[in-house]
């Protein structure tokens, strides 16, 4: 399989229809200091910095048009943020009260640096996923943080009834669900990644417990 040419901004704008000069530019200031902070801290995989704005912007931002439209700004938590992804750039991006979840410190002051640089209004909870209040989220997100059996209680602890999760899961995606629907009932539609071929994202409506997980 030929690898595609690295995603560019413009590229980015057609992709999405995203052609607001600032809110661009908040991704790009975004994407600098990761990239600066990633000589320290390893933040990402050090491959996909070589095409940025398809493995962390578009496979983040690929998210917006899933958010439920709603008449006020939405909650949002994202679980083991890392870098902020996807939950910063969905904060940049959108109106949202985004909450994100990161134990390791260092990852932690990095996207409080990062939401500061780009202006943007995030709350960083530094602690394990377990021990944070339930937040009672609209939606939670998560990227590559943990297998669904295990991802999933931590979802429930933080979504509300009527919530919704995203989540952007990898290659073994049918093994993960065919494990976690042995505890879970899951009301689920999924979509097909616009930034990795392999990916898959997963939208949970209706999540409930089968056994006490």
């Amino acid at each position: 399989m030929n690898t595609p040419a690295p995603l560019t901004r413009p590229d980015f704008a057609e992709m999405t229809g995203i052609h607001d000069n600032a809110v661009l530019d908040r991704l790009e200031a975004y994407l600098t200091h990761l990239e600066k902070w990633q000589r320290a801290i390893n933040l990402v995989g050090p491959k996909t910095l070589a095409d940025p704005w398809r493995r962390h912007i578009l496979d983040s931002a690929q998210l917006v048009p899933l958010l439920p439209e709603t008449p006020t700004p939405l909650k949002l938590a994202d679980l083991g943020s890392g870098a902020g992804l996807p939950g910063l750039v969905l904060a940049i991006m959108t109106d949202v009260e985004m909450h994100l979840i990161e134990s390791d410190q260092r990852k932690a002051t990095f996207i409080r640096e990062a939401a500061r640089m780009t202006a943007t209004t995030v709350t960083v909870h530094n602690a394990r996923i377990e021990d944070v209040t339930p937040l009672g989220a609209d939606v939670v997100t998560a990227r590559a943080l943990a297998p669904l059996s295990r991802l999933l209680p931590w979802v429930h602890r933080h979504l509300k009834i009527s919530g919704k999760a995203l989540l952007l899961k990898g290659a073994e995606a049918d093994e993960e669900l065919t494990v976690a629907r042995k505890n879970w009932t899951i009301n689920l539609t999924r979509k097909r990644s616009l930034s990795d071929a392999s990916g898959t994202v997963f939208i949970i409506d209706d999540l409930v417990p089968i056994t006490d997980v």
